[in-house]
């Protein structure tokens, strides 16, 4: 087991009206000994945008914006920009989130050059409705694509969403490796159940027609389904991977059922530095579960929800929703965990 030490809230809600029911799911950027803290705000009636603050080392908060850093601007972003992670490529810094538009949630794209000044792209994930995902995974590998890719599109036709041609395929958790791997951006991300992996030369690339023929080979992008009990409902993609000599160490939630609700753990695993398809080891066990008493009660129940880190010598810090409502931060040493994670291969 790897020994992690909960340092506690670092930011949670204030009065201004843009951030006073939850602030959560930080993105994360290191500079030296500053850390950039993008995070979620959530105001009434669950409209959110994106705050930012600074912390002088991995903790202590120097800086906080009273207003929002990102604000809802299109159409398709109109209930909520959520839950961004941020990296830094070949000098520009690519900041993904989830757009919410309050019907369909998908991966949107901003850039920056200055970490001042964000230019939105757009949506980057499937513009695919649910009959049109149907189709396609059908000319999947069977024996490899877990049934519950199939169970996803159930649940909507059982209550008769499939037939509403503008709900479109939800696709979360829009996470980037920090370079180019092959000279080709690397991207996870979550279509229900699993963690998905896609590569691509230019964010031109992603075309309705890209992501249908991508859908059509799904299985082979699958990084991670639920495999563990902890985990057995479904995952998504966390923080960044961060690049090791042993591999890319990949931190994601892992979600399960329970007679109290869902719970979210935060779990680990460690893919290939040149191959990052390839699942090297992962862990058995979550790496840490709700226990204190802001994870475990907020807006949304037992819940940590790991998003960015910072390093600073060998501990890794780990920042974290809170049950919705909190930002937190854990720390572990980093060598520790790659030894733990190369006993389960």
């Amino acid at each position: 087991m790897i020994a992690v030490e909960k340092l506690g809230v670092i930011l949670s809600p204030t009065d201004k009206l843009f951030e006073n029911h939850g602030v959560l799911n930080p993105g994360i950027f290191q500079e030296g000994e500053q850390v950039h803290i993008f995070y979620r705000a959530v105001e009434d009636g669950n409209f959110s945008t994106i705050g930012y603050a600074r912390s002088k080392g991995s903790f202590e908060i120097v800086e906080r914006l009273d207003r929002p850093f990102i604000s809802r601007d299109f159409t398709y972003e109109k209930h909520g920009v959520e839950d961004p992670r941020i990296v830094k490529i070949e000098g520009l810094y690519y900041m993904t989130y989830t757009a919410y538009d309050g019907i369909n949630a998908m991966g949107a794209l901003a850039v920056s050059k200055d970490l001042k000044h964000f230019e939105k792209k757009g949506i980057i994930t499937p513009p695919i409705n649910y009959k049109e995902y149907k189709y396609h995974i059908e000319h999947c590998n069977q024996e490899k694509l877990n049934p519950k890719y199939y169970h996803y599109y159930n649940l909507f036709a059982q209550i008769g969403l499939v037939e509403e041609k503008h709900r479109l395929l939800r696709d979360k958790d829009i996470v980037l490796f920090p370079r180019k791997i092959n000279e080709k951006f690397v991207m996870l991300h979550r279509i229900w159940p699993g963690i998905q992996i896609v590569q691509f030369e230019k964010w031109e690339n992603l075309t309705k027609e890209f992501w249908e023929n991508y859908l059509k080979d799904l299985s082979s992008h699958i990084v991670l389904d639920p495999l563990y009990n902890f985990e057995v409902n479904y995952l998504g993609a966390g923080c960044p991977p961060i690049e090791t000599e042993d591999g890319w160490l990949m931190i994601y939630h892992g979600v399960c059922e329970t007679n109290i609700g869902k719970t979210y753990h935060a779990a680990a695993a460690l893919l290939d530095i040149n191959d990052p398809e390839k699942v090297i080891a992962r862990l058995p066990y979550p790496l840490f579960s709700p226990e204190a008493e802001w994870e475990l009660n907020g807006v949304v129940n037992h819940v940590v929800f790991p998003t960015g880190t910072a390093l600073f010598d060998d501990d890794l810090y780990i920042y974290y929703g809170a049950a919705d409502k909190h930002i937190a931060v854990a720390k572990l040493s980093l060598k520790q965990l790659l030894l733990e994670l190369k006993k389960h291969p």
